[in-house]
């Protein structure tokens, strides 16, 4: 495998990096930690002929307790005392994050916008070309669900579930200016694995906001993968709450790894605001789950086996979560 030559672009500020990508915006790529990006363009995976790299604009970087930059390291976050402290369910899903290698390189930002994998769509250019590659590079047709409208490549990053369930906000920057958007809703519930994001051509990721109550809640991610030092997730599963002793006062939980996007289920947790979570309500909300989860045959593990794993997982999550803010 080999890199193609490319262009190379080292804007400075925010608005310049705005402005090459949209001279470019069918010919170009955000360049950040390159931990995806990089192996991709090595299997002619989606090559464009320029990049702008981000690691000299200001801006992007820094952390703080209400302000991740989307430039900031994973590893940098792992290592900040304060904010480990004050987030301990962002720092397992970091942890979770492939290996301390990939999370020295490896952005907040990247890891948020992972390009979603497939089994027949990560490999490299001659195993795709034998089979006739797919609708989601080179290709006009889906292998996995067969027929030639809808991509099914899973979502795949580890920080969306998590920060989707203390209720984030992101900023992005575009030739229209800034605005901030919940996490929640950068990703587009009727897209694909292709047509994934609330996000015109050409706008850039800023920062993760956290709001000052997220420090009260009570937090936790759990991962499925075949190999635990490094593979993606098979399943990740997030949740986060607020307790008055037995009483819940705000319940959130996050699935990834089984769709093509991060996905909340507040349908399910919201009426559990103002009783107890019992058993019994943590064993109807997994089966909720369950219900609604439609994992496909495109990674490692069975369809069926990821279904029942979602179920095992939602319980521990939640289980974990209340038991732990019982012990606070």
């Amino acid at each position: 495998m080999h890199l193609d030559p490319f262009e190379l672009s080292q804007p400075t500020t925010i608005e310049e990096a705005v402005r090459l990508r949209a001279e470019h915006v069918d010919g170009s790529d955000y360049l950040a930690g390159g931990t995806d990006l990089l192996p991709n363009y090595k299997m002619h995976l989606n090559v464009r002929p320029r990049l702008i790299a981000l690691g000299n604009v200001a801006g992007l970087d820094g952390i703080s307790l209400d302000r991740i930059g989307a430039m900031a390291r994973l590893a940098d976050l792992e290592r900040d005392r304060a904010f480990a402290s004050s987030y301990p369910g962002i720092g397992e899903a970091i942890r979770e994050i492939a290996t301390p290698l990939v999370r020295a390189s490896g952005t907040v930002g990247g890891n948020l916008l992972l390009e979603t994998r497939c089994f027949f769509f990560n490999q490299s250019e001659f195993w795709r070309a034998s089979l006739g590659y797919c609708l989601k590079a080179d290709g006009d047709r889906c292998h996995v669900v067969p027929q030639k409208e809808k991509c099914y490549a899973t979502f795949s990053g580890d920080l969306a579930p998590t920060l989707e369930v203390l209720d984030a906000e992101v900023e992005i920057a575009g030739a229209d200016g800034r605005r901030r958007v919940p996490l929640e809703r950068l990703y587009d519930a009727q897209g694909d694995g292709i047509h994934r994001h609330h996000m015109a051509p050409g706008e850039l990721l800023v920062a993760v906001y956290l709001p000052k109550d997220a420090r009260e809640r009570v937090a936790t991610y759990l991962k499925l993968r075949v190999r635990p030092s490094f593979d993606f997730p098979e399943l990740g599963v997030a949740a986060a709450g607020r307790f008055d002793g037995d009483r819940v006062l705000g319940l959130r939980l996050g699935l990834g790894g089984v769709e093509t996007r991060p996905r909340r289920f507040d349908e399910l947790t919201d009426p559990v605001v103002g009783s107890r979570l019992s058993d019994e309500r943590i064993r109807a909300i997994a089966e909720g789950v369950v219900r609604q989860s439609r994992p496909v045959h495109n990674t490692f593990l069975a369809p069926e086996y990821r279904k029942r794993m979602v179920g095992v997982f939602v319980r521990r999550a939640l289980t974990k979560v209340r038991d732990s803010a019982r012990v606070a």
